[in-house]
């Protein structure tokens, strides 16, 4: 393939950050069977050569000619999976540091204010994402938000294009049989199954979840390995068995939950390690590592599979246990600013706050306000100053900032740095404290 046809090829604009929190524009264009790969940086062609190989392209036959990386003939497997990494980064956000100018929203939580503070995000964010949606776990955090939003937030509207992207994707999930990633969008199915209860939107994620559940345990490594995974499937299992009565669905999910909890979960900060591979590991204030992202995605797991779970399934109390004790540790280290850093316990090597974990801290607390799991009087002043602290996020075009880009630990990004998972537990946050609103004296 030569280089004008390549140039006919698809060409994605995008921005990814680098490890160093820097961003660069590059195009990625990609012919069909993808045999050649074209990517230009707007940078020195140095640079471009050096950020190439950083992210796992170089090595595969690599040709520079004039301002150019290309990538020829017969990629392997390993460069096919870095560009689907690049592509899924590119389309889930970026960092626009064009953008300054803030939304100047109101925090009051009246359900007035609260409603302007979702659709000023949500419809920012469904413009921009509805072209590029897709079933991956970046997008399923952001249809789980759009799913909350409330009727008098123009929910329908977002609900309906959940409809449009759930019939494209044929309700199916993603492909990895296993993988929870590619199991959250069926969190979206099946709340719109419970709408209008058709049997086609139910049959694809029951069949894969079905076949998930025959699988041997592996004693070397669990199911859900990294604790993101207890967001992505267990609210699945729990939302099958309302949508079935089949408690089967319930027990798989609870022998899984506390197979990943004995590997991950501290009893002495009350807080999850990302996976294995943090434990031990240590901030630069000898703290241990705990991310605050990965801690989100287990609140909001839990808050998400009580929601489901019966009042007398046997092991209630025990997320219910666990739910109070992770509350109890993140609204201690919740900021001045309402928000939490990326690293729980080392605050201060973070400038900014990270607002995708504090949208799904929010979203929890919250929930557990409104559904009598946390005391009001101790946790309502939480959640209050974490939403005041997320609407100060807002730009004036919608854009929600702060989010860390895609990752496994804490690290630094830009004010600017917005992607569709945070945006999704913003909106998430937004339906709890919207029932909260106009009820909080």
């Amino acid at each position: 393939m030569g280089f004008g046809e390549l140039r006919r090829t698809k060409l994605i604009e995008s921005k990814l950050f680098s490890a160093y929190g820097v961003y660069m524009t590059e195009r990625i264009a990609v012919d069909s069977s993808m045999n050649a790969v074209e990517i230009s940086w707007r940078a020195p062609l140095s640079q471009a050569f050096h950020r190439a190989r950083r992210i796992g392209l170089a090595g595969f036959g690599v040709a520079v000619l004039s301002t150019s990386v290309c990538f020829h003939a017969g990629l392997p497997l390993a460069f096919a999976q870095n560009l689907k990494q690049v592509d899924r980064a590119a389309m889930a956000g970026d960092a626009n540091a064009e953008v300054t100018k803030p939304a100047n929203l109101s925090a009051k939580l009246t359900k007035r204010d609260v409603s302007a503070a979702i659709s000023k995000v949500a419809d920012w964010q469904l413009k921009r994402a509805e072209p590029n949606f897709s079933q991956d776990w970046t997008f399923a955090a952001l249809y789980a938000g759009f799913m909350a939003v409330p009727p008098d937030a123009a929910g329908e509207r977002y609900q309906e294009a959940m409809l449009s992207m759930a019939k494209n994707f044929a309700w199916q999930p993603g492909s990895r049989l296993q993988h929870a990633d590619d199991h959250a969008i069926g969190q979206t199915y099946l709340q719109l199954y419970f709408k209008d209860h058709d049997p086609a939107m139910l049959a694809p994620i029951r069949q894969r979840m079905n076949a998930v559940m025959q699988l041997p345990d592996n004693p070397e490594k669990p199911l859900w390995w990294w604790c993101d995974a207890l967001f992505m499937a267990p609210p699945v299992l729990a939302e099958l068995y309302k949508a079935t009565g089949d408690r089967a669905y319930l027990d798989f999910m609870d022998h899984e939950w506390w197979i990943t909890s004995a590997k991950l979960y501290s009893p002495e900060n009350h807080l999850f390690f990302r996976d294995a591979g943090y434990i031990g590991k240590q901030e630069s204030n000898g703290k241990p590592v705990f991310w605050s992202r990965g801690n989100g995605w287990v609140l909001a797991g839990l808050a998400r599979v009580l929601t489901y779970m019966p009042s007398d399934y046997p092991s209630r109390d025990k997320y219910v246990a666990q739910f109070r004790e992770m509350a109890a540790a993140i609204a201690a280290l919740q900021g001045e600013d309402g928000l939490w850093r990326p690293g729980l316990l080392n605050p201060k090597t973070y400038p900014l706050p990270e607002n995708s974990g504090s949208a799904f801290y929010t979203y929890a607390l919250a929930y557990g306000i409104n559904n009598h799991l946390l005391d009001r009087r101790k946790y309502l002043p939480v959640v209050k100053k974490a939403w005041k602290g997320l609407v100060s996020h807002v730009y004036a075009d919608g854009r929600l900032g702060c989010i860390q880009p895609i990752g496994a630990a804490p690290g630094q990004y830009t004010a600017t740095s917005s992607y569709v998972f945070g945006v999704g537990a913003y909106l998430l946050a937004g339906s709890e404290v919207y029932q909260l609103a106009d009820k909080t004296h």
